[in-house]
């Protein structure tokens, strides 16, 4: 009786097969890329719509006000004035540990800030430059409640802070009230630079406007007359 031994994998067939799961991954890795990026996309307009729900809590319990750059009389930030009101409760109110707070896109994990917030106040309609508003302002007052945005994507860069506490350097720089600040600007000043994104999101920002809902809008649309509150 004769026994056969088992015959293995040749050189070549080898080869075929590493080439073939090579080839499924070049094909796959975009495909995943683009999942994950869609996954972060989602978690980002979620965030803008849950800081949405707490900024409408937080305008019914200070008759109608909402903060602008800064939460009011206290000289919190409006990332802090808004603690109580989140579905996700800070431990040790503490901001910190409030994940809404975080755009999964954002580059750098150490921001705990992710959003900028609408802080550009004009006189009237022929104001075309504005200026910076930092005590709350009436949401009633706003007779274009679904036009203006009230919270966007913050900018990344080297002339942006990263945020890592709640009196550190930045708190002051997450608002927006200046044409510089907008996406189209090339500016990189500090002070004066770019503050929304310009392409967080597939060359956009989501942003949340005064009736809360949430939108995805393209960096060369975003203009000035989309932060006014009235007019």
């Amino acid at each position: 009786m004769t026994v056969h031994g088992r015959k293995g994998f040749t050189l070549i067939e080898l080869v075929v097969v590493i080439g073939i799961i090579a080839l499924l991954i070049g094909i796959l890795a975009p495909a995943l890329q683009r999942a994950k990026k869609q996954a972060g996309d989602i978690k980002c307009r979620s965030n803008l719509r849950q800081i949405g729900m707490a900024a409408d809590l937080y305008a019914g319990t200070f008759d109608s006000y909402i903060p602008r750059g800064i939460g009011g009389a206290s000289g919190m930030a409006w990332f802090q004035v808004f603690m109580p009101f989140l579905s996700q409760k800070p431990i040790g109110d503490d901001y910190r540990n409030v994940t809404i707070y975080r755009c999964p896109g954002y580059p750098d994990k150490e921001q705990t800030v992710c959003y900028v917030i609408n802080g550009w106040e004009f006189e009237g309609r022929d104001d075309k430059e504005g200026q910076e508003r930092l005590m709350p302002t009436r949401l009633s007052s706003s007779n274009r409640r679904s036009y203006a945005v009230y919270i966007a994507d913050n900018e990344d860069g080297a002339w942006r802070d990263i945020i890592t506490d709640a009196d550190g350097l930045g708190n002051d720089r997450c608002d927006v009230w200046n044409r510089g600040h907008l996406p189209i600007s090339d500016s990189r000043d500090v002070d004066k630079g770019r503050r929304v994104a310009r392409n967080r999101h597939k060359d956009g920002s989501n942003c949340l406007f005064l009736d809360w809902h949430v939108e995805w809008e393209a960096a060369d649309q975003i203009n000035a007359d989309m932060w006014r509150f009235r007019y």
